[in-house]
């Protein structure tokens, strides 16, 4: 099978496998875990912030910067298409009380004009903005550099926080050239993704100043996300940052070769085409195409009313091929 249902599903290859068997280990929740003290120490170079936490996952990472600068009677701006809103169970209003206001954007990604207008103090009878969140990459789109800039100098200036949902942070930066330190520059907190494209089995990174880590790591523990001899699992973090950041060329050059062949079809109308996603729509009921493609060994998924396709270190070249003659020999009748 062909699996280009999401990059989460990548598994660790057999030289990270190694890394983590190799892996010294102690108490992290005592600070003890040499492994996770370096993968740390590597999220704080990378992200050019002043500390940084390892968190079980990107969830996680999102939760707590809105436990801290949001809470109750507080509210985020964010798209409608945010991973915040459609993909946490709630978790920001359930768990932290922020209540998510939705800023006009397309295909997720806000223009500042908007941003600004949705903005509003305190007023006695009304919840008060208190963060901005952006998502670079948000369904494999990239935030302009220059819309990064101006929704920072926005916050700034109305004295509000920015949360960067960096969960694919990696892929906006290979495709742009522009460095993750420079992105993280953009917001006051950024989480990462070790998983997805990087190919971990585990954690993100949540990076910021050193009292906001403080506090964040007192969230983690309320969230039950204390670890202990889990230098293991951050062996693979730290290999995948030293080996696999730059073969995400791979998967957006098979993203292009696999676009290129939907784009020719009568029957895909491309939505996205970016980093390593694709986003289709089509006449006949996506269900329908999701199935004819399983039965001839390529997996994807439909996503609200679209076909979504993620490329990933699953895929190899000879994959990529695969999939570009399976859709170049598909006939509409299959559907």
């Amino acid at each position: 099978m062909i699996d280009l249902r999401s990059d989460t599903f990548t598994k660790p290859t057999e030289a990270m496998r190694k890394a983590m068997y190799e892996a010294e280990v102690g108490d992290d929740v005592y600070g003890e875990d040499p492994t996770m003290n370096r993968l740390r120490d590597m999220g704080i170079e990378i992200t050019g912030k002043e500390d940084a936490l390892i968190v079980s996952s990107g969830c996680m990472g999102n939760l707590i910067p809105h436990m801290i600068k949001g809470g109750r009677g507080k509210e985020v701006l964010c798209a409608a298409s945010s991973h915040i809103v459609c993909h946490e169970i709630g978790a920001i209003v359930s768990l932290s009380g922020t209540l998510p206001v939705i800023v006009p954007s397309d295909n997720g990604i806000m223009r500042s004009d908007d941003v600004e207008k949705n903005i509003h103090g305190y007023a006695y009878d009304m919840s008060e903005t208190s963060m901005i969140e952006v998502e670079n990459t948000t369904s494999g789109l990239i935030y302009p550099d220059s819309t990064l800039k101006d929704i920072k100098k926005i916050a700034e200036n109305h004295n509000l926080w920015v949360h960067m949902d960096g969960a694919r942070i990696f892929n906006a930066s290979v495709e742009t050239g522009i460095p993750v330190k420079t992105y993280a520059s953009y917001s006051d907190d950024i989480t990462f993704c070790l998983s997805k494209g990087l190919g971990c089995p585990a954690f993100s990174i949540l990076a910021s100043t050193k009292d906001f880590i403080k506090e964040a790591k007192r969230c983690r523990k309320i969230l039950g996300g204390g670890m202990r001899q889990v230098g293991i699992l951050a062996a693979a973090g730290i290999y995948a940052l030293q080996h696999n950041v730059e073969r995400l060329r791979d998967d957006h050059r098979h993203r292009e070769e696999i676009s290129k062949a939907l784009s020719e079809t009568t029957w895909a109308d491309i939505v996205i085409s970016s980093t390593n996603m694709i986003f289709f729509r089509s006449q006949y009921p996506i269900e329908n195409i999701v199935e004819a493609f399983r039965k001839k060994g390529m997996l994807f998924l439909k996503d609200g009313g679209m076909g979504r396709i993620v490329l990933s270190m699953n895929v190899s070249d000879k994959d990529a091929e695969e999939a570009v003659r399976i859709i170049r020999e598909t006939r509409v009748e299959e559907f």
